[in-house]
């Protein structure tokens, strides 16, 4: 029988966790296929781990927690999971039961077609006006400028093949996106539309300086354009420095009384400034991910593996 592993990132969960075994229980017990469950706790401060062991697991095939030694983010646990998973075929979803209840099935039965990779677009998930606006922009900005197969509804949750799963283990990069590394690949795949659920209980921990983290890591790391967005505004910048001149020059020259433009003056050096001050802040995002790469440190620490069954 194929097995599916399902890698499960986790921080300060207690809450929810509880229930996401049951569930995941129930969904192994009915499946056509064996479940394995990988738990990665991202630096959890709670009693999260304790209740994964003490849940009885009966109907997964293999269950594991591994702990990290500090928090190093949702990717870079999924990335460790992955890198622990023995599954035909291998899947992420969160500890907060948002993802629909049927999902595993799904994408199980779309992959078993003989696709490389199954992705899960939302059709509707509970959100506000403003969270919703922000997502379409992103959405929208990495299809044009990042990854042109990247969904309107994004893409959260995919369950993909050994072989994409060993593609992500041979080539782990730090400040970056799983779900974007393997739809950049361009793997066989298939998209799925699905209606999301609000989360059981506890409080996101989707943070605005996370979400900023993701948008300015998705751009540097799969596009060229904030760089080549600094050229094109320094290119026009000195185009309007050298008209502007000429005019003063003209305007000196038929009218040498005029008054100086201080005022002018002044506007545009700080308008300038402020443009120079974010065009260095975009290289120098560059600069360091090319010397956190170069330096090689490991994209995570496990400190801790705990075989539950």
């Amino acid at each position: 029988m194929p097995t599916v592993s399902v890698v499960v990132p986790f921080l300060n969960e207690e809450e929810t966790l509880r229930a996401f075994c049951g569930f995941i229980e129930q969904k192994a017990e009915a499946a056509p296929y064996d479940v394995e469950v990988i738990f990665v706790d991202d630096g959890s401060t709670d009693d999260s781990i304790r209740i994964i062991e003490s849940y009885g697991f009966n109907h997964c095939s293999h269950v594991r927690v591994i702990s990290f030694s500090k928090n190093f983010g949702s990717h870079a646990a999924i990335r460790a999971g992955i890198s622990k998973s023995t599954g035909n075929y291998c899947t992420f979803i969160g500890a907060d039961l948002e993802e629909p209840e049927d999902m595993l099935d799904v994408m199980y039965e779309k992959i078993t077609e003989g696709h490389d990779a199954v992705y899960i677009e939302k059709k509707s998930v509970a959100i506000g006006a403003v969270t919703r606006l922000t997502s379409n922009i992103y959405s929208a900005l990495m299809r044009k400028y990042a990854v042109s197969n990247y969904r309107k509804g994004g893409v959260n949750n995919i369950m993909f093949s050994r072989k994409i799963a060993d593609y992500l283990n041979g080539n782990i990069e730090t400040n970056s996106s799983v779900p974007l590394q393997i739809l950049d690949a361009g793997f066989d795949s298939v998209l799925v539309g699905m209606d999301y659920r609000t989360r059981v209980g506890g409080r996101s921990k989707w943070t605005l300086s996370k979400k900023i983290k993701l948008f300015i890591d998705s751009f540097v790391g799969f596009s060229y354009m904030p760089i080549r967005a600094v050229s094109i505004v320094g290119a026009l910048f000195a185009a309007v420095g050298i008209i502007y001149g000429i005019y003063v020059i003209i305007a000196r020259l038929l009218h040498p009384g005029m008054q100086q433009g201080y005022a002018t003056m002044i506007v545009l050096l700080l308008f300038g400034f402020g443009i120079t001050n974010i065009s260095l802040g975009v290289i120098a995002e560059y600069l360091w991910r090319t010397f956190d790469a170069a330096r090689n440190r490991p994209a995570f620490i496990i400190s801790q593996e705990i075989n539950i069954k």
